[in-house]
């Protein structure tokens, strides 16, 4: 799959990322695919602040699918592809790959789901256009 889509955000997996079989540690690819999704929102002036976040800032992840292709072996450089399969009224689909450092070999993908939540109801409410703006610059072509 191309990356001249969506966001591409480089990574590194440490030692401690690694299993006792040498092997990234399957939890570690959510850890990665979070900390691109964050750095991407937070580069964009909605990163989360506590009680001074921007209103879309506050979003959960309701659903996280992910197939492993390729494990990672070593430590060193990795990448993250991400890209808005959908955007709904509060929830917006991400997809996402975890790429070698070369962007040559898929190690994983799948997607995530992400409800946004209005602090003080706790319940699911409309993301802002500005937001909505920014998750349809990342479109997978023919989506959204």
């Amino acid at each position: 799959m191309s990356t001249d889509f969506g966001y591409f955000e480089p990574v590194t997996v440490h030692f401690d990322d690694l299993d006792a079989m040498g092997v990234l540690h399957n939890a570690r690819y959510a850890l990665l695919v979070e900390r691109a999704y964050v750095t991407y929102w937070t580069r964009q002036g909605f990163g989360y602040t506590g009680s001074q976040s921007p209103p879309d800032a506050f979003a959960v992840v309701r659903e996280f699918f992910i197939t492993y292709h390729v494990p990672v072996r070593q430590v060193g450089p990795l990448g993250v592809h991400l890209w808005t399969e959908r955007i709904g009224t509060s929830s917006t689909t991400i997809g996402f790959q975890v790429l070698s450092g070369d962007r040559t070999t898929v190690h994983a993908d799948g997607h995530r789901v992400h409800i946004k939540l209005d602090p003080a109801t706790m319940r699911p409410s409309p993301w802002s256009a500005e937001a909505r703006e920014l998750a349809s610059a990342l479109a997978r072509p023919g989506r959204c």
